[in-house]
């Protein structure tokens, strides 16, 4: 899915459109791909992603929008099965906690999801790396009585967590 840039130095030599493209990998709201490219040159990743966190708190509403709509939906209980299942192949610390979801909460769950897309028009964002189905649960519950201008800033927020760990893999050192 994600390319890799062999360095930072070959991203920063990448044409305007091109960075951005790839940056669109990261995160898909094109306001935000579109400033973060113009800024080049980076002297190093930690710089990188200093402006990423600048630019993503300067996006209006239709830019973050943009951006949660490059997330799958956590849509079924199928879905949630296999994003799940206990496989050696999941990292340890992906997957801690997880392997182990049970029926009743991967369809409470799906349920939640619907019912946060339903209330807020988007859908839930969470960064969910090394959180189990129950912790997600948790979190999902605990969000969904907040105002829709709360959940756009908390799921702001865990978008940029999300790309900020998308850029690390992008970009190597």
């Amino acid at each position: 899915m994600m390319e890799s840039i062999v360095n930072l130095n070959q991203f920063n030599q990448l044409s305007a459109d091109d960075a951005t493209k790839q940056l669109l990998t990261c995160c898909t709201s094109e306001n935000w791909a579109t400033q973060l490219a113009s800024q080049r040159p980076f002297a190093d990743l930690d710089s990188l992603l200093s402006s990423s966190d600048k630019i993503w708190q300067s996006m209006q509403e239709a830019d973050l929008l943009q951006a949660f709509e490059g997330h799958p939906q956590i849509g079924n209980v199928a879905t949630l099965k296999e994003k799940y299942r206990n496989t050696q192949a999941s990292a340890a610390h992906e997957q801690s906690g997880a392997n182990n979801a049970d029926d009743a909460t991967l369809q409470a769950l799906a349920d939640g999801n619907q019912a946060y897309l339903d209330k807020f028009g988007f859908i839930f964002i969470v960064f969910a790396t090394g959180k189990s189905a129950q912790q997600m649960l948790d979190l999902l519950q605990a969000r969904l009585p907040n105002s829709r201008q709360q959940e756009l800033q908390n799921a702001a927020a865990e978008q940029n967590k999300v790309t900020r760990l998308r850029l690390t893999k992008l970009i190597t050192n």
